[in-house]
Formats: C-alpha cells, structure tokens, sequence
C-alpha cells in the first residue's frame, strides 16, 4: 500500500499479504491514537473475533508522540514512545485477530489541520480497498480534539468516496466524552457482553498507557458496566456490558448534510427531555 504519510505502517497477524488482508475486512475501527480502537470499537473487534466470515482491520491516524507519562515511561522520549506504541499496537492486532493493523503515524498537528489533505486521501486508501460494511470512529461530541478532527476526516473521506462503496454504517462511539447523555432512543447501544478476558487483555496490552498514568483498564470496563446497569431504570439488565455509540451514517450517506446540525439536534433532544421531565413533576 502507498500512503500519503511516509511513517506508515501495516502490520498483518497472520501473514496474509496485504490486499487480502484488507479485502476481507468486514469491520473497520479507525482511532486518533494506539489504544483508542481498543476502548471504542471492541464490538467490531467482538463480532469478527472467531468469525470465518468477518474480519477487523484497526486504523490509527496520528503517531501517538504526545501521550502523557509516568513510572518507568516517565523520561521516555516522543520519539520513543511513539516506537513503544507501535509495537504495543502490533501486539493488540495480534490479540485480537485483526485482519491488519495500520499505523499512519500522521502528527497530530497535521490531523487537527482541516486543510491539510494526507489523513482524508489515506483513509480514502484504507477505506477503498477494504470496503467495510460497518466503521466505528471517535464520536462528534468527544471533548479530545484530535479524536473530533479524526470523525470529521472520517466523514470527509466516506462522503468522497462512490455512494455504492461506502460503508452501511458509521458509529461514533465513547472515549473521551461518554455518551449516557444522549436520549435512549438516539443511543445506539452495541453489546459487548461476551469475552471480558479479552477485553481486559486488548486494554492490557497498551502498557505505556496504562502503567504510564492512566488506568484505561479499569475505567473502560467500568463504563461499559456502568451503561449496561444504567441503561433501563424500570428493566433488569439484558446486558452487563454495553458500548455507546451516535450513529453518523446519515452524515455518511448525505454529503449536504451539516455535521453541526446532526450534533445541535442531539444536544436539543436531550435538553428537551430534562426541561419537559422538569416541568411535568415540579
């Protein structure tokens, strides 16, 4: 594969050559940063796990230089740490079965820059020769700059695509903003009930991360929990795990369409629903 970014690479677990590894993707994940795609996209990752059929092919955009660190990772340099990152994202595609992992390894400045076109022409690569039937991305109301940048690049790069090659569906899921606020019947609740081990082990595996300062380990799993007990208040749990996520297959679908607007209608229904619920028992 050419990319755009002279950093990138692709890495395939089980040594299929890389354009059969990413024609079989069904499911693709495409994340800010190493780690991203483990914490938002794990039901993609769920579904193709032991599948003969399905396959998860893991994108990451930037080159994760940036990533706050403590301990042992304490006097590591960017340079180095990005090198560690790599391999500990090598080591999650290889936990969890994906067709590929690649690492485009853009710098973060380049990802947050509307007018610069590497990230948009490397997706449309990526996307292009994979046509997935469902991508998972950061959602459009996280609170991390670069993971908004990389949803926007995500939707750019799907609406330039052919209408008949995009993908069937796009969900902006949960990492740096969750998405318990959203009215029910907006959330798109994907079930990862199954296998917590691997889970764990996915999360695990970003040690520089997680020994580093941020305990993304216990924090992810304790979200899905915590979505899959809050979800019903009137209902027993029919999961113990869930992953929120906004659908944006319609700003997929629609090159018109005004991603603002698909965000400001979520935020007014949820408003809506605190002020009438307000006014009807004060």
């Amino acid at each position: 594969m050419k990319f755009e970014s002279k950093k990138a690479q692709m890495f395939v677990p089980d040594g299929t050559p890389e354009e059969a590894a990413l024609s079989r993707t069904t499911h693709m994940g495409i994340g800010a940063h190493p780690d991203d795609l483990e914490i938002m996209a794990f039901h993609g990752i769920l579904q193709c796990f032991t599948s003969d059929k399905d396959w998860f092919l893991g994108v990451v955009v930037s080159d994760g230089a940036g990533s706050p660190r403590d301990g042992e990772y304490k006097s590591v340099t960017d340079e180095q740490m990005q090198e560690i990152r790599k391999k500990e994202q090598r080591k999650a595609a290889f936990t969890g079965n994906y067709a590929a992992s690649v690492i485009l390894g853009h710098p973060t400045s380049n990802v947050k820059d509307p007018k610069f076109p590497g990230v948009v022409m490397d997706l449309k690569t990526l996307l292009g020769a994979a046509k997935p039937k469902v991508v998972y991305t950061h959602n459009l109301a996280d609170k991390h700059d670069t993971h908004v940048s990389v949803a926007l690049r995500v939707i750019k790069a799907i609406r330039e695509m052919p209408a008949s090659s995009r993908p069937e569906k796009l969900y902006g899921c949960e990492v740096w903003r969750d998405l318990d606020w959203m009215v029910d019947t907006d959330k798109v609740a994907l079930d990862v009930s199954a296998r917590e081990g691997l889970a764990s082990s996915l999360i695990a595996v970003h040690d520089s991360q997680v020994a580093g300062g941020k305990r993304y380990d216990l924090a992810t799993l304790g979200r899905r929990r915590a979505n899959a007990t809050y979800f019903a208040s009137h209902g027993v749990d029919t999961a113990t795990s869930l992953i929120y996520a906004m659908d944006l297959t319609p700003l997929a679908r629609d090159e018109k369409a005004d991603v603002a607007a698909h965000v400001r209608a979520h935020l007014d229904r949820f408003s809506k629903d605190v002020l009438d619920r307000l006014g009807k028992l004060a």
